[in-house]
Parts: C-alpha cells; sequence; structure tokens
C-alpha cells in the first residue's frame, strides 16, 4: 500500500516537474522577447537622445546593455537571458510581470527624467542664445553707429520680425517674460494667424516637470530711448523683452458688429484686449503694437530677435509697416501720456506734457493762427542761368524773377511787390509792348509747366496758357511788337519745339501752331518789332529766321547763313535795331549784325569782348549796349555801329554780365552771373542795389539783439542783412562752404559750420574770426548755444553731436564730449530751457534726448515730459507733432520754428511750401496757412528776435524771403 503511494506521488511530482519545464520555456521564451523589444526601445530612445544631445551640445548615455541585472533581477542562471525557476506556476508567473511591469517603468522614469534634463537644458540653452544674439546685434549696432532710439534694428533698412511668445496661462501676468519657444507666428511676418501646421509648438514636452524644472522670469530691461525699437552705442543689454504678439484679424458678424476672437491655447485674448483698451487712434488700426509704457523696460525687442539674425531683410509686415506714414494712423495711450505715429515707416513715440494730460484728445482740431503772412521782401536775383528777365516798367519798378517769385522793385522808394502765381522755378519772362502785362513761364514740378500772363499793377492773373501741352521747361517767351502784341513765341527746353499762341483767346489761350525748332539748344527766341510775322531764333550754331504764314498758320524757316570761318559755337543774345536789323553776339566775341530782309550777315564786329558776349541792349537813342560773360565789360557803340570809346570794367566779386537794360534817364540795370543787380552809367560807378547767393543756401540765423540776420551757403560767403534797410551790413568769404550758422545768445559772436567739419568763430561786429575748429571731417548741419551761453552743441553728418564748454567770452572752446546714438545725420536741436537738456533729430525722423552734461541719452519719461525747451526747431517733437501730413505723398517737413513768443510755428518742406501753424501744434489734424515762393526744398525757417517777421531760405533756388505777419 506504501509502496503503491509512494509511486503515485512520483508520477505526480513528474508531472509537476514537466508542467514547470513547460511553463518555464514559455515564461523564458516571454522574457527574452521583452528584453529584446526593450533593447530595441532602448536602442530607438538612445538614438533619439543623441541626436538630440548633439544638437544641444550634450554627450549622449549609452543604454543600450540594460538588461535584467540593470533592473536589480538576479540570475541564478548561466545564460543572462534566463531566469530563476520558481517553485510554483502561479509564483512563476506573478513574479515574471512583475519583475517586466517593474522594469518598463524604471525604464519609463528614467527616460522621463532625461527628457525633463535635455529639456531643461536646451531651455537654458536657449536663454543664452538669446542673450548672445542680443549681444552680438548690440555689437553690430555699435559697429553701424545706429542710434539709442530707433523704431528698428538697422541691420537692413527694414523692421526685424517681432519674436513670437508661447504665452501659458501662468505667464500671461508677465508680459516682460522670455519667449519659452524659439518659434515664429507666421501671423509676425505677414499679419495673418498661422495655420496649425506651420506652427512649432514644443511647449507640451516638458509640462509635466514644469514645476520641477522651474519657469524663468528674469526680466531684461531695455536701454532704448523713446523710439519703438531704441539701440544703445554707449552700453550693452543682456537681452530685450519680446513685444507682445500682434493679434488675427477680428470676425465680424453677419450683422456686422464685431465678435471677440476665439481663444487660442498659443495667442491669449488678454494681451490684445488690454491694447484695445489701452491706446485710441485716429482711425480704426489693426495691426496694434505693445503700449509706449514698455519703452523704458523692454522696448528694444528686436535687439535680441533670432528672426532679426536670420532674415536681413525683415518681414512682410514690416515691409507693409515701411509704408505707414502721418497723422492719420496716430495713437494715443491715455494711461502712459504718449502719442505714437509713423514717419516713413518709423514709429516714433511722443511724450504729451503734464498740463495737457486730463484733456488731450486725437480727436481734437488744432485751428489755423488768425495771423497771417505777407511776403514783404526777396533777397537774390537769378542771373546764373537765366537771360533777358530784367525790365523797367513805367511805374518806376524793375522786373525779375528768383525762384518762384516775380519782384517788383522799386530803388527809389525802397518797395517791393511779388507776384506769386508760379509754384516752380521761373525760367523766362516777357514784357507786353503796352508795359502793362507781362508773361513768365515756370519749369516742371508740382505742377506741369505753363505760362501765366498777369497784370503787373493789380498782379491778377489773366491768363494760364499750356498746362497741358507742355512736358519740359519753357526756355524763350516773346510778345509779339508790330501787331500791338497779340501773339506770344514760345520754345520749350528739351524738345525745342516752337510754337506761337493767340494768347489773349480765352482763359487758357489758343495754340496757334507749333514745329520743331531745333536739334540743339535753343538760347532766345524773339518776334521782329517791325516785320508782324517775323521771328527770330538763335541757339547752338544757328539763328534762323522763321515766317508765320497768315493763311494756313504754319512756320517756315529760313536759316541764316555765316561765313565759314565765322561761324561760332553758340549764338549767345539777340537785339534789334531801330532800323530793323538783327544784331547777334556770339561765343567768340563778336558781333554779327544781319540786314532787315536778309538771312545773311551784312556786317561784322570781331573781337568785341574776350570771351562770349551774353547780352546785348539797344538804348531810347539808337545806341547799342554790349556785356561780356567773361571779361565783364562794358562796351557802347553808336547807331553806325562804331565804338564810342565808353566802356565799363565790373570787379571780380561782382561776376560777369548777364542781362543789360534800359533804365531810368541815362541809368542801366545790369544782372550779373553772381546773382546781383547793378544800376549806374558810364559816367557814375555802378552800385550793387540787389545781392544774392550764388549756390546752395543753407545757414541762416537771426540775432537775438538786432534786427538783423546773417545767410550762408555753398558759394562760402557769408552776408549779415538788416531787415529794415533791406541791404547788406557786410559780406565775408569764409573760405568754406558754409553748412550752419547760429548767433551767441548776447548777439555778439556768430559761429559758422561748413561742408568740411571746420567751424569758425567770428565777431559779429568786426567779422574778426576768434578761431577755427575742426570735429571730424563732415558737414557740420545744425549749431546751437545753449541759452545761458555757456555750452555750445554741433549736429553733424557723422551722426554725432558734438558739445563744448565756452569761456573767456567766447574765445575758448572746450570740449565736453560727443553724443552717439543717431543712426543718420543730426538735422535740428533745441536747448531746454535751464540748458541742462538736448533734444536732437536725424535725416531718419528719430528723437533723442541727452544730458548735455554727462553727453548720455535721457530715457527717464518722467523727466522727459515736463523739460521746457527754450526753441522749437525740431521737426519731430511734441509740439510740432501736426506739421506732417496725414498720408505717404505729403512732402517731408526739412525745417521748423517756433515764435519766441510760442504764439505760431512757421515749416518748410521739400516742395517749397512754407506753412503757419498755431503754437504748439500737438493735434495730428491741425489747420494752418500754406505759402508759396520758393521752386526748391525750403532748407530753413526761423522767426526774428520779436517774432514780427520770418525768414526762410530755399536751398537750392538761392533766394532768401522775409515774412511779416499781418
Amino acid at each position: 500500500m506504501v509502496t503503491k503511494q509512494r509511486g503515485a506521488a512520483m508520477e505526480a511530482t513528474m508531472e509537476v516537474h514537466e508542467l514547470g519545464n513547460d511553463i518555464s520555456e514559455g515564461i523564458i521564451c516571454h522574457t527574452a522577447d521583452d528584453n529584446a523589444n526593450l533593447n530595441l526601445d532602448d536602442n530607438d530612445n538612445d538614438n533619439m537622445n543623441e541626436a538630440a544631445s548633439e544638437d544641444s551640445g550634450m554627450s549622449s548615455v549609452d543604454n543600450q546593455n540594460l538588461g535584467a541585472e540593470g533592473v536589480g533581477i538576479s540570475s541564478g542562471h548561466s545564460h543572462p537571458g534566463l531566469l530563476v525557476m520558481p517553485t510554483s506556476p502561479v509564483s512563476v508567473t506573478t513574479a515574471s510581470m512583475s519583475a517586466s511591469d517593474d522594469m518598463i517603468e524604471n525604464e519609463n522614469e528614467m527616460l522621463r527624467d532625461r527628457v525633463a534634463d535635455l529639456e531643461k537644458r536646451v531651455h537654458d540653452q536657449n536663454d543664452e542664445i538669446t542673450c548672445l544674439r542680443a549681444t552680438l546685434a548690440d555689437c553690430l549696432r555699435r559697429i553701424n553707429g545706429l542710434e539709442l532710439n530707433k523704431s528698428h534694428v538697422q541691420v537692413s533698412n527694414l523692421q526685424q520680425p517681432r519674436m513670437r511668445r508661447d504665452v501659458t496661462d501662468g505667464m500671461q501676468k508677465t508680459p516682460t517674460r522670455r519667449p519659452m519657444s524659439g518659434s515664429y507666428s507666421q501671423q509676425d511676418f505677414n499679419g495673418s494667424p498661422r495655420t496649425a501646421h506651420e506652427a512649432v509648438n514644443r511647449r507640451a514636452s516638458y509640462a509635466s516637470n514644469r514645476d520641477k524644472l522651474g519657469s524663468k522670469t528674469n526680466l531684461y530691461q531695455s536701454t532704448s530711448s523713446l523710439h519703438t525699437d531704441g539701440q544703445s552705442s554707449n552700453s550693452m543689454s543682456p537681452a530685450p523683452s519680446p513685444s507682445p504678439t500682434t493679434p488675427g484679424p477680428r470676425h465680424v458678424s453677419p450683422g456686422g458688429h464685431r465678435l471677440a476672437q476665439p481663444h487660442t491655447p498659443t495667442r491669449p485674448l488678454s494681451a490684445s484686449v488690454g491694447l484695445h483698451k489701452k491706446w485710441s487712434s485716429t482711425s480704426d488700426f489693426r495691426d496694434l503694437s505693445p503700449g509706449p509704457n514698455q519703452m523704458s523696460i523692454n522696448r528694444r525687442p528686436n535687439a535680441g530677435s533670432l528672426a532679426s539674425l536670420r532674415s536681413p531683410f525683415g518681414s512682410q509686415q514690416n515691409l507693409n509697416r515701411h509704408l505707414r506714414h502721418g497723422t492719420k494712423d496716430a495713437q494715443y495711450s491715455p494711461e502712459d501720456g504718449i502719442v505714437r505715429m509713423y514717419l516713413r515707416g518709423r514709429t516714433v513715440n511722443l511724450i504729451c506734457p503734464s498740463s495737457q494730460l486730463d484733456t488731450y484728445s486725437l480727436a481734437k482740431v488744432n485751428p489755423a493762427p488768425h495771423q497771417k503772412l505777407k511776403l514783404e521782401w526777396v533777397y537774390g536775383y537769378r542771373g546764373r542761368d537765366a537771360r533777358a528777365n530784367l525790365h523797367l516798367l513805367p511805374t518806376g519798378e524793375m522786373a525779375y524773377f528768383v525762384a518762384a517769385v516775380v519782384v517788383l522793385y522799386n530803388v527809389e522808394e525802397q518797395s517791393q511787390r511779388h507776384y506769386l502765381g508760379h509754384t516752380q522755378d521761373i525760367k523766362c519772362m516777357s514784357v507786353h509792348p503796352n508795359k502793362l502785362l507781362i508773361a513768365s513761364g515756370q519749369a516742371a514740378g508740382l505742377d506741369r509747366p505753363h505760362i501765366r500772363i498777369w497784370n503787373s499793377v493789380s498782379l491778377q492773373t489773366l491768363h494760364v496758357l499750356g498746362m497741358g501741352d507742355f512736358e519740359r521747361p519753357i526756355c524763350c517767351i516773346s510778345f509779339s511788337k508790330a501787331d500791338g502784341g497779340n501773339l506770344l513765341v514760345v520754345v520749350d527746353e528739351t524738345e525745342h519745339n516752337i510754337s506761337v499762341w493767340d494768347w489773349s483767346r480765352g482763359e487758357k489761350g489758343h495754340k496757334i501752331t507749333e514745329t520743331k525748332c531745333s536739334t540743339e539748344t535753343v538760347v532766345a527766341a524773339e518776334f521782329h518789332p517791325l516785320e508782324g510775322r517775323t521771328i527770330v531764333t538763335v541757339g547752338k550754331g544757328f539763328v534762323n529766321f522763321w515766317q508765320l504764314d497768315p493763311t494756313s498758320f504754319t512756320l517756315s524757316r529760313k536759316t541764316g547763313i555765316f561765313d565759314q570761318r565765322d561761324k561760332p559755337k553758340y549764338v549767345t543774345c539777340l537785339a534789334f535795331s531801330f532800323t530793323g536789323d538783327v544784331i547777334t553776339g556770339d561765343s567768340n566775341g563778336n558781333v554779327f549784325i544781319w540786314g532787315r530782309g536778309y538771312n545773311a550777315v551784312t556786317k561784322v564786329m570781331r573781337k568785341v569782348h574776350d570771351g562770349p558776349i551774353f547780352s546785348i541792349c539797344v538804348l531810347k537813342d539808337g545806341s547799342i549796349i554790349t556785356g561780356g560773360g567773361k571779361d565783364s565789360r562794358i562796351v557802347k557803340f553808336d547807331t553806325m555801329y562804331r565804338k564810342t570809346g565808353l566802356e565799363a570794367q565790373l570787379p571780380d566779386h561782382l561776376g560777369s554780365i548777364r542781362t543789360l537794360s534800359q533804365g531810368r534817364g541815362s541809368q542801366l540795370l545790369l544782372g550779373t552771373t553772381k546773382n546781383s543787380i547793378l544800376t549806374g552809367n558810364f559816367d557814375l560807378n555802378f552800385q550793387e542795389i540787389m545781392v544774392g547767393h550764388v549756390s546752395d543756401v543753407w545757414a541762416l540765423a537771426s540775432s537775438p539783439s538786432q534786427p538783423q540776420f546773417i545767410s550762408a551757403g555753398h558759394d562760402r560767403m557769408i552776408h549779415l542783412w538788416d531787415i529794415l534797410t533791406h541791404s547788406v551790413v557786410w559780406s565775408n568769404d569764409v573760405g568754406e562752404q558754409a553748412q550752419s550758422a547760429c548767433f551767441s545768445p548776447d548777439g555778439e559772436v556768430i559761429i559758422i559750420g561748413t561742408v568740411t567739419g571746420k567751424w569758425v568763430v567770428l565777431d559779429a561786429t568786426t567779422r574778426e574770426v576768434f578761431g577755427v575748429h575742426q570735429d571730424g571731417g563732415e558737414p557740420v548741419h545744425v549749431a546751437k548755444f545753449s541759452p545761458d551761453g555757456t555750452l555750445l552743441a554741433l549736429g553733424s553728418r557723422d551722426n554725432a553731436i558734438y558739445t563744448y564748454q565756452v569761456k573767456d567770452n567766447y574765445r575758448k572752446f572746450s570740449r565736453l564730449g560727443r553724443c552717439m546714438g543717431h543712426s543718420s545725420i543730426v538735422t535740428h536741436l533745441d536747448w531746454s530751457t535751464d540748458s541742462q537738456f538736448i533734444q536732437s533729430n536725424s535725416a531718419e525722423h528719430e528723437l533723442m534726448f541727452w544730458s548735455a552734461a554727462l553727453c548720455r541719452p535721457v530715457r527717464d519719461i518722467d523727466i522727459l515730459r515736463d523739460i521746457e525747451w527754450a526753441t522749437s526747431d525740431c521737426v519731430v517733437s511734441w509740439t510740432s507733432l501736426g506739421i506732417w501730413g496725414e498720408t505717404l505723398e505729403s512732402p517731408d517737413v526739412v525745417t521748423a520754428s517756433g515764435s519766441r513768443n510760442k504764439e505760431l510755428l512757421a515749416s518748410g518742406d521739400n516742395s517749397g511750401r512754407i506753412r503757419l501753424y498755431s503754437y504748439p501744434v500737438t493735434q495730428p489734424k491741425s489747420l494752418c496757412h500754406t505759402y508759396t515762393g520758393h521752386s526748391s526744398q525750403v532748407t530753413k525757417v526761423t522767426w526774428m528776435a520779436d517774432s514780427t517777421r520770418l525768414l526762410s531760405v530755399g536751398g537750392k533756388d538761392t533766394a532768401i524771403l522775409q515774412w511779416s505777419l499781418q
């Protein structure tokens, strides 16, 4: 019995062992497969980790040999993949599953830790890269000499794209926090929302470890000035704070009401809503930008922008913003008391004074002033490149032109009247035979070239000819004489077409005929005084005689015949004798007589002048006067073309003779190539009655103590003028082309800045030179003393402002330093009334503020808000906000000046217009009075000390206009 029981137990034991072996084999196979799978996963994970580590600079960790020992499971089998045999099937199964789960869980935990650590390192390195990029951008700015308060990073000329911030719920309260990702939204580049497949979002990868890793809340304060994107040349900023992201387009309901934009995880609505509430605007602006309160702490967003280094051309959004200009898009932040506007794509922030914070609104309109300007006097004359433009009228006035003004000047009464119908350079003029009407022709500009016929007594325009017919400037015009002046001949400057007009037919006249005059330059065209329908034209190598057919109204031409040895390169002037002979002068100094009715030379007077003859005048007694264009001589002939022996020689400083005309009695009127007008005769010396600049005029300054002002230009001449006598007190050749000028506060000293970087100190009374100084090699564009006279500031083309301490009664100047930060030419300066601060503008419409003593930029808005400025010459400032136009087509403001009594502000633009505003001009919509007179860019305007007169200079037109208040 016992033996049977033992046999049964032995069989049971063997069955259990067989079952255990089967289970063990299955577990071993399963475990081996699991280990193989885990090792494969580890290999994949390690490959990923190695790739990530290579990107981040980390060394990869070897996880490929993780086995059973790696997870704390001991093995009693010689094979590394075998497990210890369990004592029962249930325990074996449970142990195996538990071991696999523990191993997988441990692997996952290790993987999570490694990924979290990797992302932490990447995040830290991203911050370091941002700092390095910001530092590199700052170095580039310093190398390129870019300014502290520039509205966009000037790696290129365009504004750099802004970095997108992936803002989480926990970070919405910290708008100055750095971006958690280096990705960019499509909206940052073109203003439209980025689609889901374009976005790169890695926030979720380490969301579960955010508490473990922590979040960075370091603030990087900007050292920018009041512009949107400032730049520093004197210090480095570690990293900037990014700008708030621009919200997407608003959703509009079918009923037309605007709906709130749907919330997206990557673009919280709270930021855009805050900006909507913060900024008010003159128009419904869509491209919202960060509030100006961020200027003082984080307004240098582009310095560390990755996009600023990846794309030197900026974003499409900034390309579109580059087109924004004018006061139409002005925005106001009541919270910060700052107005933002755009000038040629540059964002400018202007600080509202404390006195206006409670009442300021963009909706208000600044009214035009009750006072108006009247042109009182014109200094200058156009003789350098014009002919036959000096005439005596029966009223005793002589008529001539300069810039866009025809001047009627009575020398005896010392009075002027002005015809202001033109808008561009006047090129020619002609007086009607009745001596009452005048025709004047202008060049192309804002208006097309045309001719205006006007009454010289009433100054009323009677007819405007050719407004739609002429494409090129008009160079020659002349009334007919034999028929009472019913016709007008016109020649344009480029095409050289000759046309005849019945000017009195309607307001626009009637063109009778037109034909090609010549393929070469035409110098003069005149109707014959005795033969009503004969026209004579002269020019480069020709004299032509034209006949107008009274039936077909066509022009037929006969060419004047020269002796081959006498044919000149240019026929330079034309006149008619009392007998009807044609008299011409040429570039060789010869005078030719063309007998009436002939197209051939009947008499020659050779070498009358050394060089060209610019003018021939037939006097009332029949005698003939010729003027030399090189030898500056005046020679008189009798009616038989014989020399009388009377001659005169002009001094060199007056130039050569451009125009000769009959004056009162035996007097002659002379216009010279140095833009001067003289009167006199052969018995008495010729005296200057009008002095003018010859080249571009840039420098203009009024005396603070006398009714005088100074002008200087590229002709190297300095003129001190008296506004009461309208005459020159003294003139001086400074030896360099002058670019700027200013008086000392007491009016005793004058500073002249030149184009070579030199600046000269002169005594205003004696013209004694106190000293000549040098700052760089670039032109000094602006010079100004501080109100107390102890400091001098000079703005240069090299983008710097040089400050000097004045000592020993203006005999000694000690440099304090240089204010560096502008990205282009320093064009305007204003001192504060306490002589502590300077505000400056550049050619790129930048506005910066400086401490004069430290030569450092001032960025504290609380300090700047209530600074009182002694002058208002800066064109970009709070007091000149409204002088800019509303759109990109508006003319650029070049110069501005506030009156000393703080009642008026005048501006000049690049179209030659003068505008008068009520001071201060703080509203985007500001009404004004507009005046014409200049034909080129107004380079400078300034008020006299008593604020009753305004002065303006026109640059290339060389004219100085004196305006009085009415």
